[in-house]
């Protein structure tokens, strides 16, 4: 390999381990996100494999490297398509509850697929150099091809429907260009350099990444490009100053040797990996660290909470001029955070005058956590305003409802449907115990779900009401 298809290589590398990093670290609970930078990240392993097995020093070892590199190259397409399954609009009749049974169903595919690609030769011939198709590689295109294949359909009928096209037009377009990809690695053009293949798989996940992620802060009510920039600035910074130390020994001393490929890509890796994952790692070490200084470790945990928001915060809102839609949706999305302090302070909503009459009132300090509290004591308000009057703490009949479906989720903090073994109803009230057993026996998730967004507008309405009577009153 030329010295500068080395250096591209090694760059769409680092590039593709930084964003898959990113995505997954971003929102940890956004399943659309964590399955594209699953797919991202099995991408740039497929790319440092590569490179490991072409530097190899016996051909024993290059050939272990090949037989781990190239069934990692078709990993990104069943990670793909089920993070666009995540990505159709809540009305879909494919989400969440067909989502989840697919997200289940692609890890029990996605490790024995790659087991068997990469311990035989039935899909792929390692016999001969470069590997040829095996036996079964029929099987295998198919499995590949399919998904993309309707997930193209599936977004199409969504880019047609949807009220807002825009978010549905870029997924349509990577999704397309992401296909390509994929069919060329399947059906590979012998005139098209492998080199220049994977180039062009990388500028596809480039645009995969970025897209998920608008969509995500879009969805959320966040900024995006603060964030990402800080982010990619960060890793740049420490891969330069890492990886630039070993590149030097390579240069100066020992050349481009396997070992010394190997321990440039690890340098990469862990270089991207304190960055983008620094704040649990801080918050491991300062449980090790500050075992015996509790208020000294949840002051800390506060700080690095401030630090992470407010590059996602997006610029105070004028509440009174956002459209009806809009407001709900970022309603819907601060009631879902509504355990999660963090999460909850990127909310736009805590730049409503609303909260600032509230600070004042109570004459609190002006910061990002206290604007977040405040809005979640806001929001807790007016979903305790949905309780029908001296009828009880809990209710099974229509007017009962909505309460219900907002109040035990996010106030109560109950998870009817988890499947975890370790989740019960153990330790709760007698309403909380009723509600659980309800929710889980007669209430479909999907049902619930529904219940939800009708319920969010209700509260949404409700803030603009006290909205429009706290501005009255100035």
């Amino acid at each position: 390999m030329s010295p500068s298809l080395l250096i591209l290589a090694i760059i769409l590398y680092s590039f593709a381990c930084w964003l898959g990093l990113y995505l997954l670290a971003r929102n940890p609970s956004a399943p659309q996100l964590r399955y594209a930078g699953l797919g991202i990240l099995a991408y740039a392993f497929s790319l440092g494999t590569d490179l490991l097995a072409t530097y190899a020093p016996t051909p024993a070892l290059s050939m272990t490297f090949t037989r781990l590199h190239w069934p990692l190259l078709f990993l990104p397409a069943f990670f793909w398509f089920v993070a666009i399954l995540y990505l159709l609009p809540g009305d879909s009749s494919w989400h969440p509850h067909q989502a989840k049974l697919w997200s289940q169903g692609i890890i029990l595919l996605a490790v024995p697929f790659y087991l068997f690609s990469a311990g035989t030769n039935l899909i792929f011939d390692f016999s001969t150099t470069p590997p040829q198709a095996g036996p079964a590689y029929l099987l295998f295109a198919a499995a590949v091809l399919l998904p993309m294949g309707v997930a193209l359909i599936l977004i199409g009928k969504m880019y047609r429907t949807a009220t807002l096209q825009k978010p549905f037009g870029l997924i349509l377009v990577v999704t397309i260009f992401f296909g390509l990809s994929a069919g060329l690695l399947v059906y590979p053009l012998q005139w098209i350099p492998r080199i220049w293949l994977l180039f062009a798989i990388s500028l596809d996940f480039a645009l995969l990444g970025v897209t998920i992620a608008w969509l995500d802060a879009f969805e959320e009510g966040e900024s995006l490009l603060p964030d990402m920039a800080r982010a990619f600035d960060s890793a740049l910074f420490a891969v330069s100053l890492f990886g630039g130390l070993v590149l030097v020994t390579i240069w100066l001393s020992t050349g481009l040797t396997f070992s010394m490929l190997a321990l440039l890509l690890g340098t990469i890796t862990a270089a991207i990996g304190s960055q983008i994952l620094a704040d649990p790692l801080q918050s491991l070490i300062d449980r090790m660290a500050l075992a015996a200084f509790p208020r000294l470790r949840q002051e800390r945990a506060e700080l690095r909470a401030i630090a992470t928001a407010l590059p996602r915060a997006q610029e105070p809102l004028a509440a009174e001029f956002l459209d009806e839609t809009k407001f709900s949706r970022l309603t819907r999305r601060a009631l879902s955070h509504l355990g999660d302090l963090p999460r909850l302070a990127t909310s736009p909503l805590t730049h409503l005058p609303l909260i600032d009459h509230r600070l004042a009132r109570r004459q609190a300090r002006d910061d990002t956590l206290e604007r977040a509290a405040e809005l979640k004591s806001l929001l807790t308000d007016s979903i305790l305003r949905l309780k029908p009057r001296d009828k009880g703490d809990f209710g099974t009949t229509e007017e009962w409802r909505y309460y219900n479906a907002l109040y035990f989720p996010y106030v109560a903090g109950l998870k009817p449907y988890s499947r975890r073994g370790d989740y019960t109803d153990h330790g709760l009230e007698a309403a909380e115990k009723e509600a659980f057993d309800w929710l889980r026996t007669y209430v479909p998730e999907r049902t619930l779900y529904n219940w939800q967004n009708a319920a969010a507008k209700l509260v949404a309405q409700d803030l603009r009401e006290r909205l429009k009577i706290t501005n009255g009153h100035e």
